[in-house]
């Protein structure tokens, strides 16, 4: 065993002998004050009655402030066995079944961290704040010992998909653990101050400007149906007016006979979970936009509100105070001025000495198939992904135990390695014995991927430096690495999966490799500040001994006004730079201590609302570790309204893979939100547990997050849950029983679709569920007669359900494409992206009429798709025609198509207006996001006119081949049949197809002010298992899509010369359309 480091207790007696300071501050003087109070009281309240009284029983005890918790769980176990007059109860007790429990305010909190001295417990602060002599402490049953605590527990394991029941006492201080007790926060503060009400009815509505072609409507009145006791009345309306001014005309101009005070009454979309409720008028209500775009009547229904509050979690923990952890400022763990009693702790900051690891060495039950010769350590330390300092071992002969017992040096100070770093060890292995020379500048200057020159990686682990109560760590630590992964789509995550600091719960058939760590005389504590000392970068904040030529030129230059004006210069300046400030935080040093002190003074005087969403957004990836940096950015997105906040969950879920711990201000942020809103809850919770089944190396964090989320539901929402999680199981049971009596290729069989029918009749499917793609859709019964197999490779499956809200007589069925085998998350991406540039065009008041259709992930290549009613595909438009040529396409097929469905005139011109606008915005978006794969089956266009895109399997540029030759040889889809309709022929000039260029130009202008936004969007996306979206490279087809670093007038010619490109060469998309249909690819 190696020995202990005694330097911090020589240090400790040679500051006691300077005390260089004279003064200190008001914590590190309570401090003092505590640690001079050698014994604390408490008066401890017993779970356990007097003998023929009704009041607890209470004991004393008084235990040395320099105790552990345990310590002092363990004496009121003792003394209560000595003084209880049931002593029995406590004479075999577990001391760590109980709860120690104390109250602050109106609340209660538990004394959680067994490890924690008892003289920094924010109890004890709290106490003799209050000026109490003795703390109160409750001795509680912990509520394992309640009897319905694991059934509601085996509910939730149910819903997240994976079992955190197991922890059991023994584990409650581990990461997961704490992290289950210190979320419990976020959620006990949502849920005191959320109204029930607004939680229960929030209306869906809209932020952007209406747009343009809608404006003109707002002036008018328009003509609604409200349906009341099951009666429609039809009245003219203000669309500008507000819901209860709406409501109160419908009394007054119908005369309706009410059984409720106006106040209890709500409108409600007919057939739809959306409430028209607030104060907005009735244009920003997404239902109503959506019913004035599409020239649908707006039916509504007129009903009281029935609300009856539910009980928001089966159970509760007490909280844990935010000081739950061993942490401070340095100025309280300092050594100096301090008796040797006095030390409990030391600060990371006083450790001047360089970081070290011992690998003692590795095993493995077995060997792998294929064997290097040899094999060597790797040994980094990491902050996000930049790689502070590395060293390596020797090769050694691969065996099932290799040794190393080698001490290897860090060129890092123990003092300097910043928050959040971790230890990465990789073991290679290699054919030769020749030793790796120049290892630091070979993992430097080459990727990290599986090959280092000749060398290759076998298995890898993180262990984090620092843990999640602020402790270094020491001693010996036994990792169960993670192997690396041999199948093709195991490696699209693997540079997210290799950073996590989850060890392999495989333990029996992995590799295990031995490290030990230098071990001091106390825990070693990474301080949360300095103190009462500044940062060398505010005012006044540093001697001059320590300021550098640029701080000092900063502070000594001449400046006017107050340092209070100064620092208000400073902010707006600060201002000035916020786009730049990802590219500055990347050259920040890290692992330079007072370099990250001034980065936190930067930060903490950079005000949120200067960022941009993007940069705010860019803070969150993988390339930023810092919490402060992180808070920053979490900071800027609280601003977000709701329609908004749910563009870019997708990313901010993904960016909780780059937190270092399960809890942080991320996942507290959006835990916060998810409860605030059930329209975000609903995707939150599928976001979450779609990832849970798929990432080995995460699914600890998402499910203990998800918890959190669920533990704040309401029993109704979670029996909401509960049915959606039916509905996927059982249809992902039918999906892979139906694959199996199926042909892999080839036509389906003519009884495929009374198979399907048959095993549908058999698993019972609840009778109404919400949707997982749309939380305002209720579907009601299975149509089975309806149901079918699709004829692609995967055989999704066609299901249709009925309308389970019958306000309306005509409520068309729910149409759901279930997928089985298909990963959903590159489309969930594409059309989130269709979403945002929606909303780019819609804000610079451009409405192209883009077809977001519902898509979600709900497992592991598992998900669903919605059905867009009243549409066809263009292979069925060009089959329509009746062509006795199957592989001929015709110009005017889709002319006649959509005059045949809008034979009034008006009708005509409206769809004309809808297929210009929305074929431009599907050309630019189409470019921008390189969706290749483009053929007539996955074009379609809606009896209105809307033309849309559907199954988007390639993207970024990547394209179809046949026989080796690339089938896709133009930017986009503008075929003759879509010049045709808009009246280009023969290059013959068009008005529609001049309004067409013109659309795609302010389009892509558009997008193109924008661009960081977009490219920060994907960037998130980059390491989540999205095939074609895996590394850099695969970004820089959008940042070429967007001509950045090209002029307007440049950009605009380029988008010119793609249309014209288009025309040009539009005879090879039909071509490719032919290939498409001989070798038989049908998609949905």
């Amino acid at each position: 065993m190696e020995p202990r480091m005694d330097y911090p207790f020589t240090e400790a007696k040679q500051h006691s002998l300077d005390k260089q300071h004279g003064s200190r501050s008001s914590n590190t003087a309570l401090l003092s004050a505590l640690s001079r109070q050698d014994i604390l009281s408490f008066k401890i309240t017993l779970p356990t009655r007097k003998i023929k009284e009704d009041s607890l029983e209470e004991i004393a005890v008084e235990i040395p402030t320099h105790s552990t918790v345990r310590n002092l769980r363990l004496q009121i176990i003792l003394t209560a066995n000595k003084e209880s007059v049931h002593s029995q109860q406590y004479e075999l007790a577990d001391p760590e079944t109980y709860q120690l429990l104390y109250k602050k305010g109106e609340d209660w909190y538990e004394i959680y961290d067994d490890q924690q001295i008892i003289q920094t417990l924010d109890a004890v602060r709290y106490w003799r704040k209050m000026g109490t002599q003795r703390g109160h402490v409750y001795l509680r049953n912990g509520p394992h010992n309640y009897v319905d605590s694991d059934k509601f527990q085996n509910l939730l394991n149910e819903l997240i998909g994976y079992d955190l029941g197991v922890l059991s006492a023994s584990h409650c201080h581990d990461e997961l653990a704490f992290a289950r007790r210190q979320l419990a926060r976020p959620r006990q503060m949502e849920l005191r101050k959320r109204d029930p009400m607004s939680y229960h009815m929030e209306p869906w509505v809209s932020t952007i400007p209406l747009p343009a072609d809608l404006r003109a409507l707002v002036t008018e009145k328009q003509l609604v149906t409200i349906h009341h006791l099951k009666v429609a009345h039809k009245m003219k309306i203000n669309i500008n007016d507000l819901p209860k001014t709406i409501i109160q005309n419908c009394i007054h101009k119908l005369g309706l006979v009410v059984s409720h005070p106006q106040d209890n009454l709500v409108l409600k979309v007919c057939n739809r979970e959306e409430y028209i409720v607030g104060n907005k008028p009735l244009v920003d209500f997404l239902w109503i936009r959506n019913c004035l775009k599409t020239r649908q009547e707006i039916h509504l229904s007129l009903i009281p509100i029935i609300f009856t509050e539910d009980n928001a979690t089966f159970e509760d923990w007490p909280l844990i105070d935010e000081l739950t952890g061993l942490s401070g400022t340095h100025e309280e763990l300092q050594l100096e001025d301090k008796d040797i009693n006095q030390i409990l702790f030391l600060s990371l900051w006083d450790c001047a000495r360089k970081f070290r690891v011992k690998i003692v060495g590795i095993d493995i039950p077995d060997l792998p198939d294929k064997c290097p010769q040899s094999v060597y350590v790797v040994a980094s330390i990491l902050h996000g992904r930049r790689i502070l300092s590395s060293v390596i071992t020797r090769p050694k002969s691969f065996q099932d135990e290799v040794l190393w017992n080698i001490w290897l040096e860090f060129d890092i100070l123990v003092k300097n390695l910043p928050d959040r770093a971790k230890l990465s060890l990789c073991v290679y292995g290699k054919n030769n014995e020749t030793l790796l020379k120049g290892h630091t500048n070979l993992l430097q200057k080459t990727k990290e991927d599986k090959q280092r020159g000749k060398s290759t990686l076998l298995y890898f682990v993180n262990l984090l430096l620092i843990d999640h109560r602020s402790l270094l760590q020491q001693g010996e630590h036994i990792l169960y690495m993670w192997p690396y992964p041999e199948k093709e789509e195991d490696l699209f995550t693997f540079e997210a999966d290799r950073m996590t600091s989850k060890t392999n719960y495989n333990v029996e058939d992995t590799m295990a490799i031995t490290i030990i760590l230098d071990t001091y005389n106390y825990p070693v504590v990474l301080p949360h500040s300095r103190g009462a000392e500044s940062s060398c970068f505010s005012p006044g904040g540093c001697s001059s001994k320590s300021q550098s030529k640029e701080e000092e030129f900063f502070f000594q230059n001449p400046v006017s006004g107050t340092e209070l004006d100064l620092l208000k210069r400073f902010k707006e300046e600060c201002a000035k730079y916020s786009n730049n400030l990802p590219t500055f935080l990347s050259q920040v040093k890290w692992e330079d201590l007072n370099a990250v002190q001034d980065i936190h003074w930067l930060l903490e005087h950079w005000n949120p609302k200067n960022l941009d969403i993007a940069t705010a957004l860019e803070l969150l990836s993988i390339n930023f570790a810092d919490k402060n940096v992180r808070k920053k950015s979490v900071h800027r997105l609280k601003e977000l309204p709701n329609d908004e906040f749910r563009r870019y969950l997708l990313q901010m879920v993904q960016a909780l893979k780059f937190e270092a711990y399960h809890d942080s201000a991320l996942a507290r942020f959006l835990i916060h939100r998810a409860l605030r809103s059930k329209q975000i809850g609903h995707f939150f919770f599928w976001y979450l547990r779609g990832e849970i089944s798929g990432s080995p190396y995460y699914q600890d964090r998402f499910a203990v997050i998800l918890e959190a989320y669920l533990r704040g539901c309401e029993r109704s929402t979670l029996e909401e849950f509960l049915k959606q999680v039916e509905v996927v199981e059982k249809l992902s049971r039918v999906a892979t029983e139906i694959k199996k009596i199926l042909p892999e290729t080839g036509d389906l069989p003519s009884h495929a679709a009374s198979q399907l029918q048959k095993m549908l009749q058999s698993v019972d499917l609840p009778q109404n569920f919400k949707v997982p793609f749309d939380p305002r859709i209720r579907a009601g019964e299975i149509l089975l007669d309806k149901c079918k197999v699709m004829a692609s490779k995967k055989k999704p499956l066609w299901l249709e359900f009925s309308c389970n809200d019958l306000e309306t007589a005509d409520s068309p069925p729910i149409g759901i494409i279930f997928k089985h085998g298909d990963d959903l998350r590159q489309d969930m991406l594409i059309i989130q992206m269709l979403v945002v540039m929606d909303s780019i065009w819609q804000e610079n008041a451009l409405d192209l009429n883009l077809v977001p259709y519902g898509c979600i992930s709900t497992g592991f290549n598992i998900g669903m798709i919605e059905v867009v009613r009243d549409a066809a595909t263009i292979a069925s438009v060009q089959k329509s025609k009746g062509d006795s040529r199957p592989l001929t396409f015709r110009d005017d097929a889709l002319y006649d198509w959509l005059r045949n469905k809008c034979k009034v005139e008006e009708m005509y011109y409206q769809a004309m207006e809808k297929f210009v606008t929305s074929c431009a915005g599907y050309c630019v978006a189409t470019y921008v996001l390189g969706i290749g794969d483009r053929h007539n089956d996955n074009i379609m266009i809606t009896n209105q006119g809307n033309l849309f895109h559907i199954d988007f399997g390639h993207i970024l540029g990547n394209t179809k081949h046949f026989l080796g030759v690339n089938r896709e040889r133009v930017p986009f889809v503008l075929t003759p049949d879509f010049l045709f309709l808009m009246g280009r022929v023969n290059k013959k000039p068009s008005l529609y197809f001049q309004r067409f260029k013109d659309i795609c130009i302010q389009a892509y202008a558009n997008l193109r002010s924008h661009s960081n936004l977009l490219v920060t969007l994907f960037s998130l996306m980059m390491l989540t298992g999205i095939p074609e979206l895996t590394c850099t490279e695969d970004l820089q087809y959008l940042k070429e899509a967007l001509a950045l670093g090209q002029d307007e007038e440049s950009a605009k010619k380029h988008f010119l010369n793609q249309i014209a490109i288009c025309e040009k060469l539009n005879w090879t998309v039909q071509a490719n359309w032919w290939i498409h249909v001989v070798i038989g690819i049908k998609q949905a």
